[in-house]
């Protein structure tokens, strides 16, 4: 293994090493060159995930906001929209694919205030599991809020027709 090290003229010097790796292959060898990065240099921006964060504290804020029997209609609710998208994308509809991973982390982060209230409340992991099964037998099978406005542009659509 070689190192080598360049100087730029700002007084920042960046070391790579290079590896030249041995094979079965007994042609031309090509050298592997591996970046390090010089201490002193500056970090890479961070402005997007500066934002995200942003958004994602205020999502964290208005879920801690709510009530935990709130955050579970909202959870069933979400469920429900995503088992929507499932659909869509099993018919091939048109969808927004990105919104699969937005929906998963918002419920995601639902549950964990859920469950951070209920570690507040000194719930040990096994009654947790017994609440949420007793929580999910006492669900009922709704609609989603996206089925139901559909449903009623429909009716709605119907009723001009009706009309005129």
């Amino acid at each position: 293994m070689m190192s080598l090290s360049i100087a730029s003229p700002s007084g920042i010097s960046f070391t790579s090493k290079i590896n030249l790796s041995k094979s079965s292959f007994h042609g031309n060898q090509i050298p592997k060159i591996i970046q390090a990065r010089a201490p002193n240099a500056p970090p890479h921006s961070c402005s997007s995930l500066v934002v995200k964060m942003a958004k994602r504290e205020e999502e964290l804020k208005e879920i801690r906001t709510k009530t935990t029997v709130e955050l579970q209609e909202e959870i069933v609710d979400l469920k429900g929209e995503l088992f929507m998208l499932r659909l869509q994308r099993s018919a091939r509809n048109e969808f927004k694919s990105s919104e699969f991973l937005r929906m998963r982390k918002r419920i995601a982060r639902m549950l964990t205030v859920k469950r951070e209230r209920e570690l507040e409340e000194g719930i040990n992991k096994r009654i947790s599991r017994k609440l949420d099964r007793k929580w999910k037998k006492s669900i009922v099978p709704r609609p989603p809020p996206s089925l139901k406005k559909l449903r009623e542009e429909e009716a709605a659509e119907e009723a001009k027709e009706s009309a005129s």
